[in-house]
């Protein structure tokens, strides 16, 4: 991480890193991944600013110890670590349950591929 470069919108948000690879540059998002290959530094600059920040807003899912998949929300990023937060819909009544995943996000924080609407009561 030491030679990534960040790349920052207008308003200073972070959207992400650029890793010098040969002659271009790797884009990596706020979560860690890499999201493509070698580009040139403008195509670099304009896929952060394309992908912004909004897919940290997207539905995952984690991965429990007993091999259960949680639905969860992203809560922090940063590349201490990500923090997720077990997915109650804005339940106010609802006990926060949160759980710390490491940075760059690992296999068992995935993005969730199923309905939008689904609730699993026994989650």
């Amino acid at each position: 991480m030491k030679d990534w470069i960040e790349h920052r919108r207008g308003d200073r948000e972070l959207l992400g890193w650029m890793r010098p690879e040969g002659d271009g540059f790797v884009v990596i998002d706020l979560l860690g991944r890499e999201i493509s290959g070698a580009l040139d530094w403008l195509d670099a600059e304009e896929l952060l600013e394309a992908l912004g920040i909004g897919y940290l807003a997207d539905r995952y899912e984690l991965q429990l110890e007993d091999g259960r998949w949680l639905l969860v929300r992203i809560v922090e990023v940063s590349p201490a670590g990500i923090r997720v937060k077990k997915d109650d819909w804005g339940d106010m009544t609802a006990t926060a349950v949160y759980y710390e995943v490491e940075f760059p996000m690992p296999a068992r924080l995935r993005v969730h591929e199923g309905d939008a609407f689904e609730v699993d009561p026994f989650a």
